[in-house]
This record gives structure tokens, sequence and C-alpha cells, in this order.
């Protein structure tokens, strides 16, 4: 199954490409959140293409929402974000994702997450582990992905002196700065890097980033392929303050503030 999605991610990820570098259109939710032509091409091309090799059911950020009295029922269904980072997207700098993940029993299970711009591909499956994969070009089929991809896993040795937080081009909040300066005060160097989309989760999941607080809002599929990755490289997506971990199906599928580290 991860074969297939990882091929379905390269997929989309073509397609947004030949939209991406051409004039689109561009219209504004009821949230005045940005949507466009290749927000719209990825949700048909992913939701047909795993309507064509699973029956589970699909919960995507361009689908209307389901009523949760249906979507509770759910044990294992898909999560999908077709382009996450569509203001990225707007504004050409090529920070945005294609995720898709696989979740059971509220955990994320299988999460691929395609960065087409920059060709990079990170993938995880549970009890097979977690990795990256660069140069991921538009002929490229997972033989070859999985062939070069490198395995991602926390090596559990903290730095006592420096920190590198990663956090959000797009919204970095006054809580998030707080925490920021807080950091400065626990550590000799404190590095910021800002990042868009999902590839945030993923910095952190390849040891590019300690720490990734985020004290703004997201939705579940913003999360969840990106919260696979992490989980089975061996770091953890928790809650915050309270320190459990994120879970997903809820009755909102508004995250909590988390912090993945």
């Amino acid at each position: 199954m991860l074969n297939s999605i990882i091929d379905i991610s390269n997929n989309t990820g073509c397609e947004i490409i030949k939209i991406y570098n051409k004039d689109y259109t561009v219209v504004y939710k009821d949230d005045k959140s940005p949507l466009t032509d290749a927000d719209t091409a990825s949700n048909r091309i992913i939701v047909d293409s795993l309507k064509a090799i699973s029956n589970h059911p699909i919960i995507s950020e361009e689908e209307k929402e389901i009523d949760f009295e249906t979507r509770k029922n759910y044990k294992t269904y898909w999560l999908i974000d077709p382009l996450d980072g569509t203001k990225e997207f707007v504004k050409r700098n090529g920070e945005f994702t294609v995720n898709i993940a696989l979740i059971n029993d509220g955990v994320p299970v299988m999460g691929v997450v395609y960065a087409p711009v920059i060709e990079t591909i990170y993938f995880a499956n549970e009890g097979y582990g977690a990795y990256k994969c660069e140069n991921v070009g538009v002929s490229s089929s997972h033989p070859e992905i999985l062939e070069k991809a490198k395995e991602l896993r926390n090596p559990k040795t903290p730095t006592k002196t420096k920190l590198t937080i990663v956090a959000s081009k797009s919204h970095l909040s006054p809580e998030t700065q707080d925490f920021i300066d807080s950091m400065k005060e626990m550590y000799k160097e404190v590095e910021l890097i800002s990042k868009g989309s999902s590839l945030k989760l993923c910095m952190v999941a390849e040891g590019a980033a300690n720490v990734y607080p985020r004290f703004a809002p997201t939705m579940e599929w913003d999360t969840g392929a990106g919260h696979a990755v992490c989980r089975v490289a061996g770091y953890q997506v928790n809650e915050y303050p309270a320190g459990t971990p994120l879970k997903y199906n809820k009755s909102n599928l508004l995250n909590p503030w988390f912090i993945v580290m």
C-alpha cells in the first residue's frame, strides 16, 4: 500500500507543477484562505486514486466536511491535504506539499509528504520505518525512490548548548514567539528556521530541527502525514501543554496547540 501512496503522491505533484508553472486562478474560501486550480486538481487525483486501491473512507480538506456522527465510526481512514501550504504556492516559494496519511484508531500509521518543487519526499509506515528521498523528479516511481531513500531515526542525543526551532512562515503567533524567547534563556544558542507547510514536521523527523512548536490553528489534514513520519522516526507530536499524543478524528477537526520534538 505504501508503494501505491508514494506513486499517487508523485503523480499528484507532477500535476501541481504543471499548474504552478503557468497562470492559474486563485479564489478565497469563507475563512479567507486561498484555493487554486492546483488544490482542486490534486484533490481529484488523490481521491480517485485512493478509491481505486482501497475501501477505506477519505477525509480531505477539499471535500465537504463529513458529519461527526458518520465519521466517528471510522476505525481506519485516509486523511489528505492535496496541497498543504497554498499560501506558499501562491507566493511561489516552493514550500508546499502533498500530504496523504492513513489513520488507525486516531493514530497516524502511514504517511507520505511530497514537496514537488524541491523534489523531496518523506514517507513512513509503522513497522517499516521512516525515510527521506531527494531528487524525486517527475519520472520517479516507488522502486527508484525506495532504493535511494535514507532512513530517518531519532538519535536521542539532544544537545544542551544549541537548540534549532522550526516555525511557520505564515503563522508566527505571539505565543510561539514567547516560547522561542523562553528557549533563549535555557540554551546558549537558539537558531530559528522559518518553513512552510508540513515540511516543519519533516525537518524534526530528519534531525534538521530539534523542536517545532505550533501555537496557532491547524487542521488534522495539515498534520496527519507529517505526524506519521515523525512518529515512526521516533519523535513525539504532543498536545501542548497537556503533553498527551495528538489524536485524530476528533469531533472538531481543528487541532489543539502541539509541539514536535
